[in-house]
């Protein structure tokens, strides 16, 4: 059956989807969901199908919200120390990177430029400290272009929302949507040098910390249950929020996570 999307943030920077059972709680809000891509068939189940019923995060995952949320609140001194914290946990140089181009569809391009600027200083810290930060893998496979590209991103934004999103908004404004299943779940999610829950994971630290993101992190909260994070690694990932001292965006999260458990019982 397909749900329908009643709005959708005017510009895709600061959203995706929203499931529309949401939606029907939320009247116009604006709605926003990214998840991680569908890949191509047996390159996806290796590399973003990567399902984790534990109810820990593991260090690396741990790492990715406060390097998130710092970036979308331009807290240079924090996203420092994030960055740096990421790279002592296991993130990859590429990893990091990929983190930081794929939340300017949530930021804006100023933010994520600034943020890899930032990237580049710790990277180059920390040689001269005589530290060898593993450099990690490129996209193992080229990203389709064309009518392919919007097939790929059509497939992966339904999956995510949990089947086909469509409404009036779409009739009046085509475009938008052809941009988000193009480019947002077609030129960036199918890339598969970052696994899906990290993705969420990094999506949820930058919503979280943007006063006014509500309805897009509660669709983001219910796309990392999607993608396969636990309950509990999303309650692990507002205490990582706290301990590093944005209660703001700690709370936020818990909100929608609360939120996002009681629409499923």
């Amino acid at each position: 059956m397909k749900k329908s999307l009643s709005a959708l943030c005017a510009s895709f920077l600061m959203s995706g989807m929203m499931p529309a059972e949401s939606l029907a709680k939320s009247g116009d809000a604006a709605a926003g969901t990214s998840a991680a891509a569908a890949s191509a068939a047996g390159a996806a189940a290796s590399t973003n199908a990567t399902a984790d019923t534990s109810d820990t995060l593991n260090a690396r995952q741990q790492a990715i919200p406060p390097i998130a949320a710092f970036m979308a609140t331009s807290d240079m001194p924090r996203l420092n120390a994030a960055l740096n914290a990421g790279l002592d946990a296991g993130l990859t140089i590429n990893e990091s990177k990929e983190i930081l181009v794929q939340l300017y569809a949530y930021t804006g391009f100023p933010r994520s430029l600034n943020a890899l600027s930032e990237l580049m200083k710790v990277v180059d810290a920390r040689k001269q400290r005589g530290i060898q930060d593993p450099i990690g893998v490129e996209p193992s496979r080229a990203v389709a272009t064309g009518d392919a590209l919007l097939a790929a991103g059509k497939a992966n934004q339904t999956k995510i929302s949990g089947a086909p999103v469509q409404g009036p908004l779409f009739d009046f404004a085509p475009v938008i949507n052809q941009f988000l299943q193009a480019h947002l779940f077609g030129d960036i999610f199918e890339r598969d040098n970052l696994d899906w829950q990290s993705r969420e994971l990094a999506t949820v630290g930058a919503l979280a910390a943007t006063p006014g993101a509500e309805p897009q992190l509660l669709a983001h909260v219910r796309a990392s249950m999607r993608v396969g994070l636990s309950a509990g690694q999303m309650r692990q990932l507002t205490q990582v929020l706290a301990e590093q001292g944005d209660a703001q965006a700690a709370e936020r999260a818990k909100a929608a996570l609360a939120q996002a458990l009681a629409s499923k019982s």
